[in-house]
């Protein structure tokens, strides 16, 4: 399947509590139809800052086949796991990192808008599910990393 318009976002540091969590990293990849490259932005950090700098974009050919089999299998993955019910309400993959994904076909966010503020979710992803979406984080950082 050749998705032609599709976003994702991810952000490392979603666990907050009584403040609002602050963010180690976002990545944003957008592919348009317009566009025939993906559009990658980032957003890192620093160890002891307090705000995010942005980093240069970056762009990696829509076409590239490993680039285009990594963004398949991350809607794949995506299609098939379960989110926090209520949304925002519990880090159900334990791993601090929210994913948001938007197609025509398919919105798909962990964490909540605000990321996970504490609480119970009603839905708990089994232990392979959690290893799904590890595996959507690495599909995430290997596209960024590809990119020129």
């Amino acid at each position: 399947m050749a998705l032609q318009e599709y976003s994702f976002r991810l952000q490392k540091g979603i666990v907050g509590g009584f403040a609002p969590p602050t963010p180690d990293a976002i990545y944003t990849v957008t592919k348009a139809a317009s566009h025939p490259s993906l559009l990658i932005a980032a957003a890192l950090r620093p160890s002891g800052t307090r705000t995010l700098q942005e980093a240069a974009p970056k762009s990696l050919a829509a076409d590239n086949s490993a680039a285009s089999t990594l963004v398949e299998e991350l809607y794949q993955i995506l299609k098939d796991l379960p989110t926090e019910l209520p949304p925002g309400s519990e880090d159900i993959y334990g791993l601090d990192t929210s994913i948001a994904w938007g197609s025509e076909d398919l919105q798909w966010s962990n964490g909540g808008p605000r990321g996970c503020g504490g609480g119970k979710s009603e839905v708990q992803p089994t232990e392979e599910q959690k290893g799904k979406f590890r595996r959507a984080v690495e599909i995430v950082h290997e596209l960024v990393e590809e990119a020129a």
